[in-house]
């Protein structure tokens, strides 16, 4: 029997009692983007899909990304996620997912969702955090939103990487300016009406701030965003499965050692709005 439990009245419903066939049903899919809409993570516990299902999964709820490196061996959709350069070949870029962010903000159109499934976990550390943007804007007092409105932010490669490795050399420095930095408004201001923070570790600055100014105004947003009334933590057991919003989600990986076991199997669906 399939079950669906909200975790808080601010993020996340669980949802168990499925397994890998349910996932190619196109209820199931309208089921997900129902869920996703009105509690912006979905855990599927224990649902051991398929690769093949994943995919399937996937593109019954959007396009998906095709992944341009370290693609799974047999399913360009899927990236393998690890610490473990054996397991990715990005295994080197996953270090600044520690850090609270949302994936494909130098973008004009950021993407839509992600879908995680736990293929092997952590002994220690390994968890994934989701704070609900969504939510710690509308908690907001009125004025408070109306001053944020006013202002736009950049965000860059180099401002996530600069959390890692303040003092880089001029190659280094050079090789994160080489992505290009992209300019959005701070607030989202969605089709259907809701509002998200343009937030994360990628946010390096505030057009017409001074950079001190700046750096306080995001620090101040982020610590509002990741309170523990707006914050989902999900301790991974092999053969979860998570999708989460990215318009309106920030998410960072729980530090894990390089040695773990932990991987993951993750497709990504292409953005379906501009941000305005």
């Amino acid at each position: 029997m399939t079950t669906c439990t909200p975790i808080s009245d601010a993020i996340g419903v669980a949802v168990s009692g499925l397994s890998t066939e349910d996932f190619r049903t196109p209820q199931i899919a309208d089921q997900c983007r129902e869920l996703l809409h009105r509690h912006g993570v979905v855990v599927y516990r224990e649902a051991h899909i398929s690769d093949a299902d994943l995919v399937t999964f996937s593109r019954a709820l959007g396009e998906v990304v095709v992944a341009k490196a370290g693609a799974h061996p047999d399913y360009p959709e899927i990236s393998p996620v690890s610490l473990d350069p054996a397991k990715s070949h990005l295994a080197g870029l996953r270090r600044s997912t520690i850090f609270w962010h949302a994936d494909g903000l130098m973008d004009a159109v950021p993407q839509k969702a992600t879908l995680l499934t736990a293929r092997d976990v952590a002994d220690d550390g390994g968890d994934t955090e989701f704070a609900n943007t969504y939510a710690a804007y509308g908690a907001l007092p009125e004025a408070r939103k109306a001053e944020l409105s006013a202002h736009r932010v950049v965000h860059s490669v180099a401002a996530s990487q600069l959390l890692l490795n303040p003092e880089p050399t001029p190659e280094q420095r050079a090789a994160w300016n080489r992505s290009p930095s992209r300019e959005h408004p701070l607030v989202w201001r969605h089709l259907d009406g809701r509002h998200s923070l343009l937030i994360g570790a990628t946010a390096g600055e505030i057009v017409g701030m001074t950079p001190e100014d700046g750096r306080a105004l995001l620090d101040e947003l982020l610590d509002w965003t990741t309170q523990p009334q707006f914050v989902l933590r999900h301790r991974w057991t092999v053969g979860d499965l998570v999708v989460w919003d990215n318009t309106g989600m920030l998410h960072r990986a729980i530090p894990y050692e390089p040695t773990s076991p932990r991987l993951m199997h993750r497709t990504t669906l292409v953005g379906e709005e501009e941000i305005a």
